[in-house]
């Protein structure tokens, strides 16, 4: 395998709306004014966001409130806007709020070190979800990255054969433990293939309007491309817009996450060929199960796994519905 890097990081043109130090929203039927906790007793969970700049993060907060009113908690919500200025200005304002537990979802897992600090010095909890922190948390609630993207090389590597070729690979945040993980497992499942080369693209930050901008550079400048990895199936989706729009339906995409987008494009057989499950909801759901324990005293892993599986032409449909990202278990 052979490796070469394009630098840079596909900047989006969205306009954003001015943000407070802190936006929050409660479920259920809490209160945006003033902390303490419940008034009826009910525990209070803070949840700190990275973004909402993705389809899979709007999954995450969904099952994460799904969960929190099903056993009765209150959830407070902030998100980062990607900023990681602003999540350890949101984690102190939920501090300063009382909630009993915190959940965080970092933009940086180095950054956000104050902000878990400043909890840990204020006695409560800390779970982390879909990205570690190195130290502070009592809990971390995700998916082997690693192996995610590992499942979906080898799927790759099968489908080009003992040709090879050349390999685009359209990468998440710069320094994300989320982008490193799914670009390890991939490289060593493929290096094995000396007639591979990969192209390392920028840092499209998982979002399909600057996969978009990066795969039309991409494929100018490596015409003899014969697949596509971006690390997650939005970013996957943006690039295959692109080779269709450029008539190479020769190229094959693999994505990660099990976005149902994705789920269906390999249902119909097309040059889409392989994702790996990512189902924010459940992750939601068992990352709050996972606070109530922490919250409650009780044992909890350091880790705590939600699972994966490849999604590719031999199984996609039976994955397809009518949900946001395929659910485990189907």
């Amino acid at each position: 395998m052979r490796l070469t890097r394009v630098f840079g990081t596909v900047t989006a043109t969205v306009a954003f709306a001015a943000l407070s130090a802190c936006s929050l929203s409660t479920t259920p039927g809490g209160s945006d004014s003033g902390g303490g906790g419940a008034d009826d007793g009910s525990v209070v969970i803070g949840f700190s966001q990275a973004t909402q700049q993705s389809p899979f993060y709007v999954q995450l907060r969904e099952g994460a409130e799904q969960a929190a009113e099903e056993a009765g908690a209150e959830l407070y919500f902030s998100d980062a806007g990607g900023d990681v200025t602003k999540q350890n200005d949101d984690i102190q304002d939920l501090i300063t709020r009382q909630v009993d537990v915190l959940l965080v979802n970092p933009v940086d897992p180095q950054g956000v070190k104050a902000g878990i600090a400043a909890a840990e010095s204020a006695g409560i909890p800390v779970v982390t979800v879909d990205r570690p922190v190195p130290e502070g948390a009592v809990a971390h609630v995700g998916r082997d990255n690693k192996a995610m993207g590992a499942l979906v090389g080898e799927r790759v590597a099968e489908e080009l054969g003992d040709e090879g070729g050349m390999i685009i690979e359209i990468q998440g945040d710069a320094g994300g433990a989320v982008a490193r993980d799914r670009s390890d497992g991939f490289h060593e499942a493929v290096e094995g293939n000396d007639e591979i080369e990969i192209v390392e693209g920028p840092y499209a930050d998982y979002i399909r309007s600057n996969a978009v901008t990066a795969m039309q550079d991409l494929i100018q400048t490596n015409p003899d491309v014969k697949a596509v990895y971006a690390h997650n199936d939005d970013m996957a989706l943006g690039a295959l817009q692109v080779l269709d729009e450029n008539g190479r339906d020769d190229v094959i995409v693999a994505g990660v996450d099990g976005l149902m987008e994705a789920v269906e494009a390999i249902a119909d057989d097309g040059p889409y060929v392989a994702t790996a499950l990512n189902d924010p909801i459940s992750l939601g759901q068992v990352a709050v199960e996972t606070v109530l324990k922490a919250q409650a005293g009780e044992d909890v892993e350091e880790y705590v796994d939600a699972g994966t599986a490849l999604v590719d032409t031999g199984n996609a449909s039976d994955y397809v519905g009518d949900t946001t990202f395929a659910l485990a278990g189907n």
